[in-house]
């Protein structure tokens, strides 16, 4: 039997899988939690409550790769440039679950509850794009843009009409839009 210990194997494709999940739930929990929030003169502040327990969940996790670090027996260097590059990634991530509150919180009035079922397909389908064009510019294809196959093109206008489609028609987003209601409702007096 042939030795498989330098075959990079499947671990990249497992994460990636638990990646996608971990995802694939982020805004519509995120989305619930900012619901829980306090309502009436809170709802403004609601998103910014809870984009602040994603911090502190960052934080959290941040100590424990710390400690993992440390386990694995790290000699705990850095560079400047992968200081730099790993700062502004966490900037761009930290950006990017700031406006997904604000996006998440803005459709709350237009889709109730649902406003995640609109938001995400438009975020997930979207961000692969934003993607390939950040690496392309990073590194660019051999023969530059006029080497792109068209097979690439063709993904990126489906993900993008793909977005689109999943956004307007998840079944949550049926029927006509309703606002939701900042105050408590008042029954009628007896």
């Amino acid at each position: 039997m042939a030795d498989n210990s330098t075959s990079p194997g499947l671990a990249w494709l497992y994460y990636a899988l638990m990646t996608m999940v971990a995802w694939g739930v982020y805004g519509v929990i995120l989305h619930k939690g900012r619901g829980y929030m306090p309502m009436g003169a809170e709802t403004p502040h609601a998103g910014l409550k809870a984009f602040l327990l994603v911090c502190v969940a960052y934080a959290v996790i941040g100590v424990v790769s710390a400690l993992l670090l440390k386990l694995r027996g790290s000699n705990w260097s850095f560079t400047g440039t992968g200081v730099s590059w790993s700062f502004v990634a966490g900037a761009a991530g930290a950006v990017g679950a700031f406006t997904l509150v604000l996006a998440l919180g803005a459709a709350a009035p237009i889709y109730k509850g649902a406003s995640a079922a609109a938001v995400m397909p438009i975020v997930f389908a979207g961000a692969p794009i934003i993607n390939t064009i950040t690496a392309m510019i990073l590194h660019p294809p051999e023969g530059g843009l006029r080497s792109l196959p068209l097979p690439f093109i063709l993904g990126c206008a489906l993900a993008a009409a793909g977005a689109f489609l999943v956004a307007k028609y998840a079944p949550s987003n049926r029927g006509t839009p309703q606002p939701v209601h900042a105050g408590p409702v008042v029954s009628g007096a007896k």
